[in-house]
Parts: C-alpha cells; sequence; structure tokens
C-alpha cells in the first residue's frame, strides 16, 4: 500500500504514545486528545473502522497519587495504572461523545494473547464492537501485568492488536517525526531493510516505556502480516488526515512480499518460544526448503522445559534459530524419542501423538534471508 492508497485503508490501529499526550510537565494535554478524537471521528465511516492502543494511563497515576517521578517498583506503577486507566478511558471518552462516537476500553495482557481460544475471543468481541460503531480504546492492563505476560510496550501491543483485527494500517504517533537519518527524515523504508537499524538511537520518552527501537520492532511484526506501517509526529497539525489524504509526512514501513496469515503471524510474533529443539542438516533443509514437518529423526539435543503445545524454537546445529512452532511432545517426552524413527515413538513412550515434533501447520520460518 503506497501513500495514494493509505485513503483507502479500511480497517486501521492508531497507537499514540504517553509523550505524545503529554506536556512537558508530563500532564495530559486534552487538546491533543480532543483533536485526535476528531480526526479520528471524521475518519470513520461505513467502510472504515478505528482501534486506538492509547499509553497514558500510569502518567495520569503518577500525577493523581502526587508523585514527584514515574516509580521504578512493579507494585507501585500498577498502583499508578489503576488510578490512571480510568481518568484515560474518560478523556478519550469525553473527546469522542462530542462527536457521537461511543468509546469501549479494552484491557490486555500478553497472556491473553498468547491463548489462541483467548486470542480468538478478543477478535469476536472487537469486530462486534466495531460493527456497532463503537471505537475499543486499548491499552496493556498495566495493574495485572508482571514481566511474564506483559507487551512491555504498547508499540508491541499495537503491532499484535493489528493481527487481531485483521488490519491493513497501524499508526504509530511519536514525537518524532518518523524514522530519522541526522535530521533527515526517511518517506518510506522496506521493515525488512536491516540497514534501518543504524537510524535507531537507544533512547526512549520521558513518560513511556518505547522509543524508536520498539517502533522498528512493531513495524517489522506488522509488516509481515502485510500491514502497511507508518509512524508520525502525534503533536503535528492535523496529522492523522494527512496520513490517510497520502501526503508525505511521516515514515511509511511498506509491507513484507510474503505475508503471513494470521495464525502463523500469532505463532511468529506474539507467541514467545518456551525452549529450543536443534536439528541436524538434513532436517533444516526440509523445513527450510521443502516444507516438511520436524520429526524425531532430525533432533539433536532439546533446550529449555517445554509441554505439549508449547512454543519452540528451532535452530540449527551452530544454535541459529530459523522457525519457531507448536511442539507436539513435551521436552523431556523429545529427550527420549530425539534421533529416533517416528515409527519407533509407540514403543519408546508408550503412547502416541503423531509422527512429528512440529508439525509443518504449526511451524513458521523466522529467518528468510536463510
Amino acid at each position: 500500500m503506497d501513500r495514494e492508497r493509505l485513503r483507502e485503508a479500511q480497517r486501521c490501529v492508531i497507537k499514540v504514545g504517553t509523550a505524545v499526550l503529554t506536556g512537558v510537565e508530563g500532564d495530559i494535554d486534552r487538546q491533543i486528545v480532543q483533536a485526535l478524537a476528531a480526526q479520528c471521528a471524521n475518519l470513520i465511516n461505513p467502510r472504515r473502522s478505528i482501534a486506538i492502543v492509547s499509553s497514558g494511563a500510569i502518567a495520569l497515576g503518577i500525577k493523581q497519587l502526587g508523585l514527584s517521578a514515574r516509580p521504578k517498583r512493579m507494585d507501585a506503577l500498577q498502583a499508578c495504572a489503576a488510578v490512571g486507566q480510568g481518568q484515560l478511558i474518560r478523556l478519550w471518552s469525553e473527546a469522542f461523545s462530542a462527536h457521537q462516537r461511543t468509546v469501549a476500553q479494552v484491557l490486555l495482557t500478553h497472556a491473553d494473547l498468547a491463548n489462541r481460544q483467548r486470542f480468538l475471543n478478543a477478535r469476536r468481541c472487537m469486530s462486534e464492537l466495531q460493527s456497532r460503531g463503537a471505537i475499543p480504546v486499548i491499552n496493556e492492563n498495566d495493574t495485572v501485568a508482571i514481566e511474564e505476560i506483559a507487551f512491555g510496550d504498547n508499540d508491541s501491543l499495537a503491532a499484535q492488536v493489528a493481527n487481531l483485527v485483521n488490519a491493513d494500517l497501524l499508526v504509530m504517533l511519536s514525537v518524532a517525526p518518523g524514522l530519522l537519518d541526522g535530521e533527515r527524515r526517511i518517506g518510506a523504508v522496506d521493515a525488512e531493510d536491516r540497514s534501518a537499524e543504524r537510524l535507531v538511537r537507544s533512547e526512549t520518552s520521558a513518560g513511556g516505556t518505547g522509543g524508536m527501537t520498539t517502533k522498528l520492532n512493531a513495524a517489522r511484526s506488522a509488516t509481515a502480516r502485510g500491514i502497511t506501517t507508518v509512524v508520525a509526529g502525534g503533536k503535528e497539525r492535523e496529522i492523522l488526515r494527512r496520513i490517510f489524504d497520502g501526503e508525505d509526512v511521516g515514515t511509511l514501513f511498506r509491507p513484507a512480499l510474503g505475508n503471513l496469515r494470521s495464525r502463523a503471524h500469532w505463532i511468529a510474533h506474539t507467541l514467545r518460544p518456551k525452549g529450543t529443539i536443534v536439528v541436524d542438516g538434513g532436517a533444516a533443509v526440509a523445513v527450510l526448503e521443502r516444507n516438511r514437518s520436524l520429526l524425531p529423526s532430525g533432533v539433536i539435543s532439546v533446550q529449555g522445559a517445554f509441554g505439549q503445545g508449547d512454543p519452540v524454537d528451532l535452530a540449527d546445529a551452530n544454535l541459529k534459530v530459523f522457525a519457531r512452532g507448536l511442539s507436539t511432545y513435551s521436552s523431556s517426552e523429545l529427550e527420549s524419542i530425539r534421533g529416533k524413527q517416528s515409527s519407533e515413538i509407540l514403543a519408546i513412550l508408550r503412547f502416541h501423538l503423531g509422527d512429528e515434533v512440529v508439525h509443518k501447520d504449526d511451524l513458521v520460518i523466522l529467518d528468510r534471508d536463510r
């Protein structure tokens, strides 16, 4: 989707960072919220829906609780989120009510989307909300999110939401005008172009957890699904209208050529591996070049502890990860049958879940260059 076709985008996710919503003193800028809501309301039509991923709850909670700075302890951050989330959804609700639009609050953790049934439940809920004209305002459920179940930043959450709603456009609003080469804004780039990494500085915004690194990673995740992604300056005047009008603003990340289907994207970009299966050269070639399942005969070693159906990485003999999939057998079971023929599984384990360690339908290639 080039810039001229952005006006045709139908299912859109717009991520708004904390730094976009706050002023110099860290207070939420109501005028920014109102301006973005007005633009979104004008962009919605019978063929176009918009979902918003909004940061800002912790920043609001910090002010409400009278803290002088963002706390470092998890429980203090959770307390700020608990206080601030209600304030955040009220701001968006008030801003959209001026345009006769209803807002729906959706709070997610990584664990919600990593569970396939909960992922599909969330998809159905989002579809129903949008079919009834409601605008989902999504945030990480920071009150209960701990490291093991957290996305870590709302850029990553936005990319997962884009897959959740089958979006064709993801817009990430930042304080930066886009990806910069020195002072020059890059107009468009292929998300898979590794040279883009040299343009990224490591610092994050004062009130948030993101930065251009997380936006680049999110863009790669979204474009792998075929979702055009734009990173642009959220404080710029009429920025959303200008993006959807096809103006040369922000940085456009072009989608990958071989788009992943939703479930494959879920395996590759939502699930977190619980272990690694190291395979021999023959098995690697079979998976990479022949679209074959991984059989126990090709397994050299097993790393980590995982159960049946858990996500695992596949690595070659040099420990280079090249695929991710769902393991048919647990790590302990796989230790017993690695290097064996599929016909021997029943005799060794006393049960048989399948001939494959990882079935090709549950397997996604990660290393495209290879």
